[in-house]
């Protein structure tokens, strides 16, 4: 069987477009193709493979654990899921872990957590959720109409209700639609999909007070943005708010499927047995993969390590636009870095990604007009010097036509 780019047009529903590229391994920072190219990666499989590619630490757990026990189902809990949940409530403001498989599935969990509180403690008529335009929360039916990007959401017959958006960091806006029926508001604390925009702290914690002045609950989509991707273990510690759900996923596994809902004890109490449920997840060999990713990130080398590594990072961009004046600013946190397009170069984000792949280096676009950039945080600085390198040289393509 020839296994490539055409058996994927044969196969494969045609919802994705993926690259000619047909990676067969990776190691650390770099991957290998089916021809033996080597890459380097600053894509991290979308802010997933926070340890790169084939991390020892995980290795070695998911090892260890297949020999054990693979999954049993929410009939028995499990060592490994108990483990995670006890480390992940140690250091946060949860008190409760529900986990899943994905971020759009902790996602769905907290809007419907967040509604089943709303609607029993206070009124049947409290459903409203507020979100944000460019806000990316998932591909689930309600997660996708939370999102605010019409283009996901549209063409799927009738939308779940009550779900209204305003601009990000636009607090009179925002002051204008909270109301007393409100039951959630849901934001990333640096927009992921709608091109690595952090919030502003007065925005934050603007929005914050008033969760709490219309007893309304602030949900912290940090899929995106958790297991040290900014510096900080989650990005809510370093705004000064602290919200009453966060959703995490993505780097929670290092590359091994697994999400989590995080909340008190007090919101918890609403999601009695049998309001909700999933059969894969808390399975004890994403558990166990995803406490070895956990455990390796969560210490002061590597999270002080991320501040570090993105500086050098900022600076090589910096130093690249000098040259070429291809991007208006750099912007957002930790190893969560966007290109922002300049004038001349509005829209053409995925142009620099084309050519970077010509020159052997994975990046990624948020929208049409930034270049993303979410590398393993343990990325050497050699390999961020390399592969800055490798860009400069895609920019000077695109630049020069």
């Amino acid at each position: 069987m020839q296994v490539n780019r055409e058996l994927f047009n044969s196969v494969m529903v045609p919802n994705y477009n993926p690259s000619e590229v047909i990676p067969v391994k990776g190691q650390g920072s770099r991957i290998w193709d089916q021809n033996g190219e080597e890459y380097i990666d600053f894509a991290g499989g979308i802010a997933v493979n926070c340890l790169g590619h084939c991390h020892p630490a995980l290795v070695n757990a998911l090892k260890t654990q297949g020999e054990k026990l693979w999954h049993l189902s929410n009939v028995m809990t499990n060592e490994p899921a108990l483990r995670l949940a006890k480390k992940l409530t140690d250091s946060t403001f949860a008190d409760k872990v529900y986990f899943a498989n994905s971020g759009a599935e902790a996602n769905e969990a907290a809007l419907k957590l967040a509604r089943r509180y709303a609607i029993e403690k206070f009124s049947s008529s409290k459903t409203q959720i507020i979100s944000f335009t460019k806000s990316f929360h998932g591909r689930t039916f309600f997660t996708v109409t939370v999102g605010g990007q019409a283009a996901y959401s549209d063409g799927f017959g009738p939308k779940p209700q009550d779900v209204v958006h305003c601009d990000f960091n636009d607090i009179e806006a925002f002051k204008a639609l909270i109301n007393d029926n409100t039951c959630a508001v849901m934001m990333e604390p640096i927009q992921g999909e709608g091109g690595i925009l952090p919030a502003t702290q007065e925005f934050a914690q603007t929005v914050r007070e008033l969760c709490d002045k219309h007893n309304a609950l602030l949900i912290f989509d940090e899929v995106q943005t958790g297991v040290g991707r900014t510096g900080h273990l989650y990005a809510y510690q370093s705004l000064g708010v602290t919200p009453d759900i966060l959703s995490t996923a993505k780097a929670l596994g290092g590359g091994f499927p697994i999400g989590a809902m995080l909340t008190t004890t007090e919101i918890a109490s609403y999601l009695k047995v049998g309001t909700h449920g999933s059969t894969y997840g808390g399975n004890p060999l994403a558990c166990a993969v995803a406490e070895a990713a956990f455990d390796t990130v969560n210490t002061p080398a590597v999270l002080d390590g991320v501040k570090a590594k993105s500086e050098l990072f900022r600076s090589g961009l910096q130093a690249i636009n000098d040259k070429y004046h291809a991007f208006s600013e750099i912007r957002g946190e930790g190893l969560l870095l966007g290109a922002v397009m300049s004038q001349a170069f509005e829209g053409r984000a995925r142009d620099f990604l084309l050519a970077a792949a010509k020159h052997k280096l994975m990046v990624l676009v948020a929208g049409t007009n930034v270049v993303r950039f979410t590398p393993s945080l343990v990325i050497p600085d050699e390999d961020i010097k390399a592969g800055l390198a490798l860009f400069e040289k895609a920019v000077a393509d695109v630049v020069n036509g």
